[in-house]
């Protein structure tokens, strides 16, 4: 049995020095809700604002990160109040977010639209263009490791069956941007304040082209959102695993193509 002097040691020690102290903090991505509902962004094909998507998305990204204990998700600005674009990235260095990613849903140049009236309401679409895109900053303040999770991001979402849009690359006045990888969707944009702002590393995704009839449908589809949120995840586990062996190639299925019904 042991004496009251050592249980007194042992005591104090127990509560300097806990069990499990030094295990690694949560890795913090910070999720940067694209746009507020004052100003809210793009209109999809039938009116409804790009901030509605890009809530709901983030709130998915969140549900799909609850089941990692090693991850932690914070929203930038949940309620919708005014921010400017400094602020986003000045609200995940207060959080001591890891990793910040922007999320968006997609439009297109105005010479692509044209008029329809679904329920007698008049609103602009195009379905020439579809598909998610990424892009990354090279004034970022960690910009090697920005590309590096877009990067595993791209791949995992090709792993899901969807593809990127390549229209952001077209040498058309408002786009002309420098595609770092076609097969990827990923671009160099350095002028985005979100992105330019960030001293953690971070990524913009447009997670869809919302004037486009059949992609704004598909990308309501909680099942959309859930295969956006899991390749996100999937995306972070392996982006804080160490480098695999430069010799070691993974093959991708074939990206999918498929059309939900007009109304």
């Amino acid at each position: 049995m042991l004496s009251r002097t050592p249980r007194l040691l042992i005591w104090i020690l127990l509560v300097l020095f806990p069990f499990g102290a030094g295990a690694a903090d949560p890795f913090v991505l910070a999720i940067d809700i694209g746009h507020t509902p004052r100003n809210p962004g793009a209109r999809s094909a039938r009116g409804e604002p790009e901030y509605q998507f890009n809530r709901a998305m983030a709130l998915a990204l969140r549900d799909a990160m609850r089941g990692h204990k090693g991850l932690t998700a914070y929203i930038i600005n949940e309620e919708g109040a005014r921010i400017s674009l400094a602020g986003r990235p000045s609200a995940a260095l207060a959080a001591k977010a890891d990793l910040l990613l922007s999320l968006h849903h997609d439009s297109v140049q105005p010479q692509y639209l044209k008029e329809w009236s679904p329920k007698g309401e008049k609103h602009r679409y195009c379905d020439r263009f579809s598909g998610h895109s990424l892009f990354v900053s090279k004034r970022n303040g960690n910009a090697g490791r920005s590309l590096q999770f877009a990067r595993l991001l791209g791949e995992r979402l090709r792993q899901k069956g969807l593809k990127p849009t390549l229209h952001h690359a077209e040498p058309i006045s408002g786009e002309n941007r420098e595609l770092l990888d076609e097969r990827l969707g990923l671009y160099r944009y350095d002028g985005l304040a979100v992105l330019k702002g960030a001293s953690m590393p971070a990524v913009l995704l447009e997670c869809g082209i919302i004037v486009n009839r059949w992609e704004e449908r598909r990308v309501s589809l909680p099942a959309y959102r859930k295969a956006i949120a899991d390749a996100i995840v999937q995306a972070l586990l392996a982006y804080l695993q160490p480098p695999a062996p430069r010799s070691e190639k993974q093959s991708l299925p074939k990206a999918g193509n498929s059309k939900i019904p007009l109304p």
